[in-house]
């Protein structure tokens, strides 16, 4: 008895990792027969599975068509695996800081489709590029009026509510060497303001910059942390200064903003203390 109750768990770990590796190779969602297909396992058997498999979150299921994709802690794991043996540096760099926009993208796309309908203003998914903000990804409004497009475009980290909220985190000494070099468009801001403005960035978790971008442009940024704490991006909200009131802004964008943020991280692992 003992050796076929071994058996029995082997083979459903077997299954479960074949599972993962089907989940794995596919970028669509996988209804609950075609896995039961792939791996050889009757449906029900499947599904207690890929049950176990939930509960732990390494698979998610969609609430609304029961098809089923690999699950958040999937990508916990595989960075914990690159920080720890000796894979390729630029591989543990794909796996451990998604700046390439691949993962940050895909997973960010939706969330930032809903606070675009919701506020109907337009929304980027920004990250850090060699101290600049690269404004990687955006889901545009449908007003008539609306700021230049800024998407592809990059901008020196502190001249925006992006940049302020992703580099707060950082030491000011090294802050104070970037601001001070010559970058060629004599771009350089008061520093004793940028200090004061970043630590108050780093206490609220928000930062929210007017002109920067432009004459009568307002932004508004959260951060996106991975699974490790690490700041890999930031979800950012542009509007014409016009629209931007002061209640609207503290009551409405900043609430939804935190709200989206904290859902994208979760994607990547992060856990709130």
């Amino acid at each position: 008895m003992r050796e076929t109750d071994t058996n029995y768990t082997i083979r459903n770990v077997k299954k479960a990792l074949e599972l993962l590796e089907k989940l794995a190779e596919s970028s669509e969602k996988i209804p609950l027969q075609s896995l039961a297909d792939g791996i050889g396992f009757s449906r029900n058997k499947t599904f207690r599975l890929l049950a176990t498999l939930i509960e732990k979150g390494l698979v998610e299921r969609d609430s609304i068509t029961g098809e089923y994709q690999l699950g958040a802690r999937t990508i916990a794991l595989g960075r914990k695996l690159a920080d720890s043996s000796n894979l390729a540096r630029h591989t543990r760099e794909i796996l451990r800081e998604p700046t390439d926009g691949s993962n940050l993208v895909t997973y960010a796309h939706p969330i930032m489709e809903n606070l675009a309908r919701k506020h109907d203003e337009a929304v980027y998914m920004t990250v850090i590029k060699d101290n600049e903000v690269l404004f990687l990804n955006m889901v545009d409004c449908d007003r008539l009026i609306k700021a230049q497009p800024f998407i592809g475009r990059k901008f020196p980290f502190f001249t925006n509510a992006a940049g302020k909220v992703m580099k707060a985190v950082e030491s000011w000494d090294l802050l104070e060497r970037i601001c001070r070099r010559d970058d060629g468009r004599g771009s350089q801001p008061d520093l004793e303001k940028l200090a004061s403005e970043l630590q108050e960035i780093r206490v609220t978790g928000v930062a929210v910059d007017d002109g920067g971008l432009g004459d009568g442009v307002i932004s508004v940024a959260v951060a996106v942390r991975d699974y490790a704490g690490k700041v890999i991006g930031a979800i950012t909200l542009l509007a014409p200064s016009f629209r931007m009131l002061a209640e609207r802004v503290e009551h409405e964008i900043i609430p939804s903003l935190q709200e989206g943020a904290s859902l994208l991280s979760a994607r990547f692992g992060y856990l709130p203390a």
